[in-house]
Parts: C-alpha cells; structure tokens; sequence
C-alpha cells in the first residue's frame, strides 16, 4: 500500500514538474520543445505504471482463467 501512494506522490510530482516547464516552454516561443518535455513526462509516467498494468491484467486472467 506504501509503494502505491508513493506512487501517486511521484506521478503528481512530474505532472506538476512538466505542465510548469511547459509553460516556461510555450511563453519563451519553444513549443516543439514544450511538446518534447511533455512526451517526455507521459513516457516516464507509463514506464512507472507499466509493471502495475501488467499485474492487473495477470490477475484478471487468473480470475476467468483465460
């Protein structure tokens, strides 16, 4: 349940981090970089949530054994 929450913390962190550089970004006219520094965070996040998605999807094929 710690990992979890910490998790979360850690998600809203970069969400946080990313929409602040981004608008830093955009004002200062680097909107391909804003761009960037967002897929950045997006993959980032995924690469955190991809073994929990996994379990999930285990877990639900043991259920209906499929």
């Amino acid at each position: 349940m710690d990992m979890s929450v910490n998790l979360i913390f850690r998600i809203a962190a970069v969400g946080i981090l990313v929409s602040v550089l981004s608008q830093v970004l955009k004002h200062s006219g680097r909107d391909d970089m804003a761009f960037l520094s967002s897929l950045a965070g997006l993959l980032l996040v995924l690469f955190w949530i991809l073994p929990y998605i996994l379990d999930l999807f285990e877990t639900v094929q043991t259920m209906f054994s499929l």
